[in-house]
């Protein structure tokens, strides 16, 4: 059996090179046009051809999502970046929809095409309609259990694309009305407005100035509100389902997020493939990705009973344990110094954690902070500014700053 591949998000250059860095086999993303995140920022024509040179020069893959629901305006732009991404060398692109399938097909024939979740494939022959056409990997709906997706494996050669982590939607597959019903703002053409998070009460048609809640206590309820799938804990159940990739969600997510979150499959991915019978899941593992902005985690529908317990009543907020400082630029070795771009605000003299593409995390305190233009400060108030730090330790380029909660 090949070792499964590990597929994390990018929502842009920065965020797909911290993937390919620390671990990530393959990253999907999108374009300004035709994908399910268009309040993301998303890749210009030329960054596009950035990300997939520095994916490849990793020996990693880049893939491209297609997969909006279009209308006809939609579908007169879509030849010319089909031409785009087979020029740029685009290992696939992620479609849903029959039309752009075949427009994909008949443009660009040798670009392979993977069939995204929107598709709702929950069954095997859907799965071999797919391959009849010339697909060539299907992503399976969330909605199945890891019975259901080792037979579908068992009953097609086509590699299978599997959820394990990140934002679950109350429709099926993110097939949603909500956000167009209520704001205009359609979620299948990528500009979900979120309605589902948002906090509601019941109004009686016969009491229209009566509003009743629908409520676990006094704060109201969010009864729409999905808990976040995090599979981690069963790792091994799920590369033993016999996918062939295995996806984060999370292209609208920062750096931290998908750095931290990518690590932590990596490390468990890799120490499965080197001793199976004795692999277990280590608890650090399990509280990194418990230090990233997230809801409650659960296990979606993977056992079965994903009916019931994946909603979070009390609240939309996220949870996390650690708060995310910056990103390192650069190390210089002679004068001990760490650059870093700030994301959080850091005062002199914390204590902070450094967490590195590769080796242990580093516990350090924040000393001899300064500006850009080496003048000394107490702390980094200014977003995105650059400053330094002493740092004894040489540390790598993109390890991620973080103040950890206690």
């Amino acid at each position: 059996m090949e070792k499964v591949e590990l597929l994390a998000p990018a929502g842009n250059l920065e965020k797909l090179k911290a993937a390919i860095i620390y671990g990530a086999d393959a990253v999907y993303m999108g374009g300004k046009d035709f994908s399910l995140r268009a309040l993301g920022k998303n890749f210009s024509d030329e960054e596009l051809k950035e990300g997939i040179e520095f994916a490849h020069s990793y020996g990693k893959k880049a893939y491209i999502t297609l997969n909006i629901y279009p209308h006809n305006e939609d579908m007169e732009r879509l030849p010319n970046f089909v031409r785009l991404l087979e020029d740029v060398g685009a290992d696939a692109v992620l479609v849903s929809d029959l039309g752009v399938f075949m427009t994909v097909r008949e443009i660009a024939p040798n670009l392979p095409i993977h069939i995204s979740t929107q598709a709702n494939i929950t069954n095997y022959a859907a799965v071999s309609a797919w391959e009849k056409l010339g697909a060539k990997r299907v992503v399976l709906a969330r909605e199945l259990s890891k019975e259901e997706i080792s037979d579908i494996q068992k009953r097609t050669p086509l590699p299978l694309e599997i959820f394990v982590h990140g934002a679950m939607c109350v429709s099926y597959s993110g097939r949603c009305l909500i956000s167009a019903y209520l704001t205009g703002r359609d979620s299948n053409r990528g500009n979900c407005a979120q309605s589902c998070r948002w906090n509601y009460e019941l109004i009686e048609k016969n009491r229209p100035n009566e509003k009743f809640p629908v409520a676990e206590d006094e704060r109201g309820t969010y009864f729409f509100n999905s808990k976040d799938l995090c599979l981690l804990p069963y790792i091994k159940d799920v590369i033993e389902t016999g996918a062939a990739s295995l996806k984060i969600e999370g292209r609208m997510k920062s750096v931290n997020y998908v750095a931290t979150v990518v690590r932590a499959y990596r490390l468990a991915i890799d120490a499965y493939y080197k001793d199976k019978e004795n692999f277990c899941v280590m608890d650090e593992w399990l509280h990194e990705v418990e230090k990233v902005s997230h809801r409650p985690y659960w296990s979606g529908f993977f056992f079965g009973d994903g009916k019931t317990g994946g909603q979070v009543y009390g609240t939309s907020s996220y949870e996390q344990g650690a708060e995310f400082l910056g990103v390192l630029l650069s190390y210089d070795d002679v004068l001990k110094r760490a650059t870093i771009e700030q994301r959080g605000c850091l005062n002199e003299g914390e204590a902070v954690e450094i967490l590195q593409p590769e080796g242990e995390i580093l516990f350090v305190t924040a000393k001899d902070l300064r500006n850009d233009k080496g003048e000394k400060i107490e702390r980094t108030p200014h977003p995105k500014e650059i400053f330094s730090l002493s740092l004894d330790k040489s540390v790598k380029k993109y390890s991620i700053i973080r103040r950890v909660h206690k």
